[in-house]
């Protein structure tokens, strides 16, 4: 499976402020192995011209990121086999400066080289039908993986370098985000300012939608391998959005669900209750990655975690006591603040 890109547009008016007309431009297709959606809102938009702009910006993500391109920037980084410091796009710099610093901040559980346990476990190419690894495949495994460990990365060159040389470098929890932040920035290049961005679920806003007021974004209550109804409903501008869950990518064996998000200090799936961790930032690329974390520590840890540094995130768990019972809602203060000022 590899990222493609494909293109629809419409173009079409809305009123947004009274007596004005304005243009809206609503532009879909294909990338990154989901799906885009970006609404425009602006005065004399081409819609033709911006749609075309929007397939130069997601041909460069997948050039520089994409882990499913065998001639992308961030794969040939990973099929060498070489402790030498190689040098790297600045935009592939500055995605691996903010998957350090989650790194960091999440105790190690966002880490950028758990391909091969993702491949191992059947999340890459491997099937999940497959057997379950080995204590020994596992083990062997987890010594190929560690960020901290075994990359470098110096933003002055700028360049990275593998101090072990069979570690690879999978970006594919933090690079939709930075695909849809550079969506965005394309956007206020072109002088539009009331804008939402939108890849594979994770979004990001800017000014109002085309009724004149707050995008309202909708968290699913995560219901096992179908669309679930809305937990939740909070207005949103000017932030990235991002929502990680354990409920659509998973395989069952023996009565016990595998979910695809590995815990790197154990080589393993997470096996904790929280389902989702829905996370507001900055901009998507740091929403999209915190989320990951934030659902691999789980509520207890994350909410620690996200206390300590300012993490705006929500989690709904399942009660294990009551299998029936409704899920366990809970947030951090910065999650509170920002959804209260939204």
């Amino acid at each position: 499976m590899r990222w493609w890109i494909a293109l629809a547009l419409t173009l079409c008016l809305a009123a947004c402020l009274p007596g004005e007309k304005r243009d809206v431009v609503r532009l879909s297709g294909s990338t990154m192995g989901t799906h885009y959606n970006i609404v425009a809102i602006g005065d004399d938009l081409d819609a033709a011209e911006l749609g075309g702009r929007v397939g130069e910006v997601l041909k460069a993500v997948d050039a520089s990121m994409s882990n499913w391109n065998p001639a992308s920037e961030v794969s040939r980084f990973s099929a060498l086999r070489s402790t030498e410091a190689q040098e790297i796009s600045p935009q592939f710099a500055q995605v691996m400066r903010a998957a350090q610093e989650v790194h960091r901040q999440s105790e190690g559980v966002f880490d950028v080289t758990l391909g091969p346990l993702i491949e191992l476990w059947g999340f890459g190419a491997r099937s999940p039908d497959d057997p379950l690894p080995s204590e020994a495949d596992i083990a062997a495994t987890l010594a190929r993986v560690g960020q901290a460990r075994f990359l470098t990365l110096d933003m002055q060159a700028p360049s990275l370098t593998k101090t072990l040389p069979k570690v690879e470098v999978n970006l594919a929890a933090i690079a939709k985000g930075y695909g849809i932040d550079a969506l965005a920035e394309m956007l206020r290049e072109q002088g539009i300012k009331d804008y939402m961005v939108e890849i594979g679920g994770d979004l990001v806003t800017g000014g109002l939608n085309d009724k004149g007021q707050p995008w309202r974004i909708g968290i699913e209550t995560p219901t096992l391998g179908a669309q679930g109804s809305l937990q939740r409903v909070i207005a949103l501008s000017g932030h990235g959005m991002a929502t990680s869950g354990d409920y659509r990518n998973f395989f069952e064996r023996d009565g016990r669900r595998y979910s695809h998000l590995l815990d790197p200090a154990t080589g393993r799936p997470v096996v904790h209750a929280t389902t989702s961790a829905t996370v507001l930032a900055e901009n998507a690329m740091m929403a999209d990655a915190w989320a990951t974390a934030m659902l691999v520590l789980g509520a207890e840890r994350g909410l620690a975690v996200a206390e300590r540094h300012g993490v705006a995130v929500f989690f709904i768990s399942r009660d294990r006591q009551e299998k029936d019972a409704p899920y366990i809602l809970e947030e951090s203060s910065a999650f509170t603040a920002l959804t209260e000022t939204e």
